[in-house]
């Protein structure tokens, strides 16, 4: 695959922001004895260098979190960075240097790199299957399928493989989904019950199944309409219905094989839960260098 540009513009997390997790993550791991096998095996005061090395080609998230790791074990480990989040890298690629104590480098390493791969995997899926669809209109969003506690790194992933991310929490929007309607007796009395409690500011979305619910929505008024699990040719009658009145959602169950041809339809956006609970880890690495 072609060297890619970066596709996230905005700022990487803020420290304060990412630290929590990666303490939490050193206290799991550090136990209640610390790194029993690197202070068996290695002498107090030996230094050492090692680079961190992508395995396969991707693009990469989570710097900030492993340069975190490292520093929280031992703040004087220098930890060169040679790319940012968002860049594309080939296998082989040394993505930092990290120079300092032998035993707290090893003490830090799988923490670093559980970050590191997890993220840079959902980043390179999300480029993969982005890039699969530039041709259309339809831009690729996550959803909140997340791993608990991990949402906010896994959305910020997302990003930087070139997607958008839907509604963080239960908070950012109105999204009226079956259940809701099943409850509150139809579509109509639950989107006219969200708009009195909306104001101005909060998007309303409803989950649709059929074109029948759909025409109900459009008459109640919404500003997006989640299209879900209907088929290729049933979401393009959806997207001819909707022009002028309400963009439009695909959801359900769209993977790599199957996006292609939602993003055909026309649809504005396609949600996809596979980005952030279905993608595979990127092999990165941790390696001696002799070179200290």
């Amino acid at each position: 695959m072609r060297q890619k540009p970066k596709s996230v513009t905005e700022p990487a997390l803020a420290n304060l922001v990412i630290k929590p997790w990666v303490e939490a993550a050193l206290v799991e791991d550090l136990g209640r004895r610390g790194d029993v096998t690197s202070q068996a095996t290695i002498p107090t005061k030996m230094q050492a260098k090692l680079e961190i090395r992508a395995r396969q080609a991707g693009v990469i998230c989570g710097m900030d979190l492993a340069k975190m790791a490292f520093a929280l074990v031992d703040d004087e480990i220098d930890f060169c960075a040679k790319i940012t989040d968002g860049d594309w890298v080939e296998a082989g690629s040394v993505l930092a240097t990290v120079f300092g104590n032998a035993r707290n480098l090893l003490t830090a390493e799988r923490t670093a790199l559980n970050f590191l791969t997890h993220l840079s995997g959902i980043a390179t899926a999300t480029r993969q299957i982005v890039d699969s669809v530039a041709e259309f209109p339809a831009q690729i969003t996550c959803t909140r399928k997340t791993i608990p506690g991990l949402r906010v790194l896994q959305k910020y992933a997302v990003r930087c493989g070139g997607g958008r991310n839907h509604r963080l929490g239960l908070d950012d929007a109105i999204l009226i989904k079956d259940n809701h309607i099943a409850i509150s007796g139809d579509i109509t009395t639950a989107i006219a019950q969200a708009k009195a409690l909306a104001g101005h500011l909060i998007p309303i979305e409803v989950e649709v199944d059929n074109l029948d619910q759909l025409e109900e929505a459009l008459e109640a008024g919404v500003n997006l309409v989640l299209l879900d699990n209907m088929s290729p040719s049933t979401l393009t009658k959806a997207v001819a219905m909707c022009q002028g009145r309400a963009q439009t959602e695909a959801s359900g169950g769209i993977t790599p094989d199957s996006v292609v041809a939602v993003a055909k339809t026309g649809v504005d956006f396609i949600a996809m839960g596979y980005l952030t609970h279905s993608t595979t880890a990127l092999d990165i690495g941790l390696d001696f260098s002799s070179e200290a």
